[in-house]
């Protein structure tokens, strides 16, 4: 197989595009979780993270979040390329702290949830979604 000069330059310059989109990194997930929570330290329980275990859309993934007692519930996917999906607050008159949505999700990673309660302090539950088709650019 032969490359012509234009399949040369094509190539070229769609590995250098690549190279400049910025990678979802970890570091990104933990500055989010910080400034969420102000860097207190950050609990296991107390919250209910309902997601699929297999979803077979990333495009739309159902998933609920119940976190008695809390004001805010922050959602996260690990994996996506801007890893904070949105962010629930529950005032005094609210009748329950549950909240559902569809979310975006780009393969398969770890759906998180961390949640903060009426006492200041923070509760934080993940649960893990297999994408059989991509959402988010895949």
């Amino acid at each position: 197989m032969t490359f012509t000069r234009r399949q040369a330059i094509a190539t070229g310059t769609g590995f250098a595009v690549a190279l400049a989109l910025p990678l979802p990194a970890r570091a990104a997930l933990e500055d989010t979780i910080a400034e969420f929570t102000a860097g207190a330290a950050v609990g296991e329980g107390g919250i209910t993270l309902t997601a699929p275990e297999i979803a077979e859309n990333g495009n739309t993934v159902p998933v609920e979040v119940d976190a008695p007692g809390a004001v805010a519930v922050m959602l996260l996917a690990s994996g996506n390329p801007s890893p904070d999906v949105c962010t629930f607050s529950f005032g005094s008159l609210a009748g329950a702290q549950r909240a559902s949505t569809r979310i975006r999700l780009a393969g398969t990673q770890d759906v998180i949830a961390i949640a903060k309660m009426g006492d200041g302090s923070f509760t934080r539950t993940q649960s893990t979604v297999k994408v059989t088709i991509g959402g988010c650019g895949g």
